[in-house]
């Protein structure tokens, strides 16, 4: 699912500006951003949400999900209450330390209402489509290992003296010296890297030794079940936030792989919808607050907020999705939790003037637009003090699918490249090799994986300086990448034409951004 960042192996630049970077969390985005001007293009015409709930028929409306973004003060908030009763809406949950409401409405004109309420700064919806009834997610198929590829790669593990049956075919832990960085430190169980995602298989004997179930809840709806086992993913097929999860911190215990970091904790908040496992805003309000308020050190983040690809400032849903996320996750970073994301994989210069998206909304029927990314943005990748985080491939190139960009990349990790990539392993394998449901294992490539490695150094950095604040950690991350530079050519197929231009010097480019992690040099 493309708002996951690992895709199916078949698939003029200007500095950046990042989302609000100095605004205090309970400002409106206004001041900060302004409005598009109308070539933007945001959608195919504001309020796209309610019309929706309208053609559905005024007597029977189904409910549409709202984020209700206000002043944090105890008075405003009561009086935002009482109106949003008044509007028809149901309070799902109140987030009172950052003003943002989760509301429920079937009234196909609340959204409009609302916004006209005194102390609302911001008020949208946060779906195209009505709330449905739960079921079942397909997020496709992975390559999952066969027995015959595990005990070949088990062999030749034990030839290498590894420790893990199935490292010899971890060829991204090599490539940033995790293996080495292991022997020295491990990483420490006081630190703990929430996977916001489909949820992890806490059971796996990979996740079970460092897995922190206090530190994990079910936030679909915007609201945390901290009930057993709520955290865990719906079936075999949401195997994301597994796979992401074994990266991170998959144990050093004879079993199967090894994760970057193998002696710290890991914990997961899901926030797939059960029914299409879009990873809706409220849910991921939801999991930044949960994650600050239960001393979560790092987040990892492998997907972009549904429906929109980018969030356009002149529509009041997009609008009012960026300011509520934007909220929680500078709420998080005040509470000293580090949050990592993934760029992308639609090959995305998101350092260009503009880009075609035929994607959003996700969860009904795509218009394609074309958006400015300096003014339309991708969520949470482009708030401001998240690290955000480009793919290599085993030659340490930009992976064929990664989005990039000058002064939007800050770092780079390996995320598999299956197609130009192809490492000299036992099993020839270009993509990353983790845990999945049900104690197995298989491989996944995208930026989804390229994330959870940079989460994995950050770890390591946060082991060796616990007292570093989010932006301290940073730089620390920044400082021991290693930059290979922009390649002279970048002609992947081979068809005489560049796939993609790195913009930037040797320090820092598009592609890279400060280089790629190194665990080795983090623990030293």
């Amino acid at each position: 699912m493309d708002h996951l960042r690992s895709p199916r192996p078949s698939r003029s630049s200007r500095s950046r500006r990042r989302l609000a970077l100095a605004v205090p969390v309970v400002l409106s985005l206004t001041a900060s951003l302004g409005f598009l001007p109308a070539a933007a293009s945001a959608a195919p015409g504001a309020d796209t949400a309610q019309e929706a709930a309208r053609t559905a028929g005024a007597t029977d409306a189904p409910d549409l999900a709202y984020v209700v973004n206000t002043r944090t003060d105890h008075r405003t908030i009561a009086s935002v209450q009482r109106a949003i009763a008044e509007a028809d809406g149901r309070v799902v949950a109140t987030y009172r330390k950052i003003g943002v409401i989760v509301v429920h409405s079937a009234d196909p004109d609340f959204g409009k209402e609302i916004r006209r309420v005194r102390g609302v700064q911001s008020a949208g919806a946060t779906r195209t489509a009505p709330l449905t009834a739960a079921g079942t997610t397909d997020q496709g198929t992975a390559e999952t290992l066969t027995d015959a590829q595990a005990a070949r790669t088990a062999e030749a593990s034990r030839a290498a003296g590894a420790s893990e049956p199935l490292e010899a075919d971890q060829w991204d832990l090599r490539a940033i010296g995790a293996d080495k960085a292991a022997q020295i430190n491990p990483g420490s169980p006081r630190v703990t890297v929430a996977v916001i995602d489909t949820g992890v298989d806490d059971t796996h004997p990979d996740l079970a030794p460092n897995f922190s179930a206090a530190q994990s809840a079910n936030c679909v709806g915007g609201k945390a079940d901290t009930s057993e086992g709520a955290w865990r993913p719906y079936t075999a097929d949401d195997y994301h936030g597994t796979h992401v999860a074994g990266e991170i911190a998959a144990a050093r215990n004879g079993v199967g792989v090894a994760g970057v970091a193998p002696g710290v904790k890991v914990s997961s908040i899901k926030v797939s919808d059960p029914d299409n496992g879009l990873f809706y805003p409220e849910n991921v309000v939801c999991a930044f607050m949960f994650a600050a308020d239960h001393g979560v050190e790092i987040t990892n983040n492998s997907y972009y907020v549904d429906p929109w690809l980018y969030n356009c400032m002149d529509d009041p849903d997009q609008r009012a999705i960026v300011d509520a996320v934007n909220r929680a996750q500078l709420y998080a970073q005040r509470k000293g939790t580090l949050h990592l994301a993934s760029a992308g994989n639609s090959n995305h210069d998101l350092d260009s003037d503009a880009i075609v998206d035929d994607s959003s909304p996700d969860d009904s029927t795509p218009v394609t637009r074309t958006i400015d990314p300096h003014e339309c943005f991708d969520v949470p990748t482009q708030l401001p003090g998240i690290v955000t985080v480009s793919a290599t491939g085993v030659d340490k190139e930009k992976s064929y699918y990664s989005s990039y960009g000058k002064g939007v990349v800050d770092v780079a990790a390996p995320g598999g490249d299956g197609r130009y990539q192809i490492p000299d392993t036992p099993s020839k394998n270009g993509r990353i090799l983790s845990t999945m449901p049900n104690n197995e294992y298989g491989w996944l490539q995208g930026t989804s994986m390229a994330s959870p490695h940079a989460a994995g150094v950050a770890a390591l950095l946060k082991s060796e300086h616990p007292w570093a604040s989010p932006a301290q950690l940073q730089r620390l991350l920044k400082a021991q990448a290693d930059n290979p530079g922009c390649p002279a050519s970048y002609d992947q197929d081979g068809d005489g034409a560049e796939d993609a231009g790195c913009e930037g010097g040797e320090r820092v480019n598009g592609f890279y951004g400060y280089g790629i992690v190194d665990a080795l040099r983090a623990v030293k």
